[in-house]
């Protein structure tokens, strides 16, 4: 069998919400610098994703490039992922990134999915299969939840990938 890793990382910091749509919020400076420490952090413990499903909210956007640029100047001879923008990672729950993860092709060993919270520490939460519904706080902003299994992406359901490790960058 092959080993399927999931990195879910929180949008860094982002910007007030004010009158600006919140699609349109855009990252603070520390933000920014967070999203660059978690692609370094990323790169460090060589978790270079194959696949990047990014919600298309500005500061998942922002929250990416700076990831992105992070982990290509530590490998800049490195494959560059395939970068998908998918509405559902904004507008919807942890069902549709669930649906997105179990249609991956089975040639993607690491996906990074940059989204929104209460999604993404939700989903984190859904598939460990320690969960004993114990309270969790929740991935802080440019928060990092690696998990991990064997099989199919599409044998994803709750309880099927345990959490490795969870990192909070800080820049």
């Amino acid at each position: 069998m092959t080993a399927r890793t999931l990195v879910l990382l929180r949008h860094g910091k982002a910007e007030t919400p004010d009158e600006r749509p919140d699609f349109d919020r855009r990252l603070t400076d520390r933000g920014r610098a967070d999203a660059a420490v978690a692609g370094a952090w990323l790169a460090a413990q060589n978790l270079r994703p194959d696949v990047v499903l990014c919600s298309p909210a500005a500061r998942t956007r922002e929250t990416w490039d700076a990831a992105a640029a992070a982990l290509a100047a530590a490998a800049p001879e490195g494959p560059v992922p395939q970068v998908r923008y998918e509405d559902g990672l904004y507008a919807g729950g942890r069902t549709e990134l669930v649906d997105l993860l179990r249609a991956l092709p089975d040639a993607v060993s690491t996906v990074l999915v940059v989204g929104h919270n209460p999604t993404v520490s939700d989903v984190s939460v859904l598939l460990r299969p320690d969960d004993t519904g114990a309270f969790t706080e929740g991935l802080k902003t440019s928060g990092i939840a690696v998990h991990r299994m064997e099989g199919s992406w599409s044998t994803t359901e709750p309880g099927s990938m345990p959490l490795l490790t969870e990192h909070t960058a800080r820049g």
